[in-house]
């Protein structure tokens, strides 16, 4: 059923696909669009922190430089993470630092290796818990080792390079609002609509395995993929958030999105779980003309809300689902007015009983997909 369709659908595309001397230089740049954008304000941001900290006289404006280009992130949320994360580690480095510089005298190697070993020590245990602070252990490396090869006391040094790091978080921050348009929504919704074409690939071949009566097995590749898109979507709905912080007017709340996909997942596991061993002949025989028609449909729907998400427009109609999940549960409720289940073994009615719950869970949160999917195609 599913497979020569997906052959098919698949030689259509590889037919599709332009060799690479086809491919024009516009083609390139719109497909490798957000990294360009990214490159474009990591230069813009280089070159404004150079100028300002030049015009602000910084002692070592290089260091707000490199702020500038570490901090500066493809998305809006990125960037601002990256910033805290900067600012805290070198606050937090430069304290320490400095108090290590004023209670250890280092003036010989052995004297040095143990201020060394203290500035360090506590600042790489809080990095290993919290690799946010990375930087905090080399802001208290700069502060403990620079005092002998340039002018001022540690607390001074510490002052300056919270400044130059200040400055080039600043602009950063400044560049990435102007010139990023934020990626994390549509990282979103291409990363669910992955997830959704995966769960259409996941309904064929299960009903496949379902009708036939082969056990479900050799599903996980497909599983691990999903998993995969799920990540990615868990990401930026954790980018989506800290966007929402900035401006919380007119933001995304991607938490009911990430959960009802998620959700679909499980559905289509307790799906395969119900049919982990063969349904009865009898069963399989009335249940094989609807789930087969509620496979086409649901693979259909999934595919054209997976696009529908990616190109954030308005989800598809979900009629011929309801009526296949419609037709399904008919299917399974003739099954115990005939009186046939009363020939089936226990297990067997409770994984054909289970089946049937399981999708009808699933229609419940198809429907709550095509909600969320209208909220992303609204922003």
């Amino acid at each position: 059923m599913g497979v020569i369709e997906h052959e098919g659908e698949t030689s259509k595309s590889l037919a599709q696909v332009k060799s690479p001397s086809e491919i024009s230089v516009g083609d390139w740049v719109r497909r490798h669009r957000p990294q360009l954008m990214l490159a474009v304000r990591i230069v813009v941001a280089a070159l404004a922190t150079f100028v300002l900290g030049h015009l602000l006289g910084l002692r070592q404006s290089y260091w707000a430089v490199l702020t500038a280009i570490i901090v500066t992130q493809a998305s809006v949320g990125g960037a601002f993470k990256a910033i805290a994360d900067r600012l805290a580690g070198s606050l937090g480095g430069a304290v320490w630092g400095v108090i290590v510089c004023l209670v250890f005298p280092h003036r010989d190697m052995w004297t040095l290796t143990l201020a060394l070993v203290v500035a360090i020590a506590p600042l790489a245990v809080a990095t290993a818990y919290n690799p946010g602070w990375r930087i905090a252990p080399v802001t208290a490396l700069i502060l403990l080792l620079a005092p002998s090869a340039q002018a001022g006391s540690p607390t001074e040094m510490a002052v300056s390079r919270m400044l130059e790091i200040g400055v080039g978080s600043l602009v950063a921050a400044v560049v990435t609002l102007l010139l990023a348009r934020s990626q994390a929504t549509q990282n979103l919704a291409q990363a669910e609509g992955s997830a959704l074409r995966e769960l259409a690939v996941l309904v064929v071949t299960t009903v496949e395995a379902i009708v036939s009566g082969r056990p479900t097995e050799g599903l996980e590749p497909i599983h691990a993929r999903v998993r995969a898109a799920l990540t990615k979507a868990e990401t930026a709905a954790a980018e989506i958030a800290r966007e929402r912080v900035v401006a919380p007017q007119g933001a995304l709340d991607p938490a009911p999105l990430c959960r009802t996909v998620r959700r679909l997942h499980h559905d289509l596991i307790m799906v395969a779980r119900a049919a982990s061993a063969p349904l009865p002949e009898a069963a399989r025989a009335r249940l094989q003309e609807p789930l087969d028609k509620l496979a086409a449909e649901l693979g259909a729907f999934l595919t054209d809300a997976a696009e529908a998400l990616a190109h954030r427009r308005a989800p598809p109609a979900g009629e011929a689902v309801v009526a296949a999940l419609a037709g399904e549960a008919e299917a399974v409720s003739d099954l115990r007015a005939l009186g046939m289940t009363r020939a089936f073994a226990d297990d067997e009615v409770a994984r054909l009983y289970g089946l049937a719950f399981a999708l009808e869970q699933l229609g419940a949160n198809l429907a709550d997909l095509s909600a969320r999917a209208e909220e992303l195609a609204l922003r």
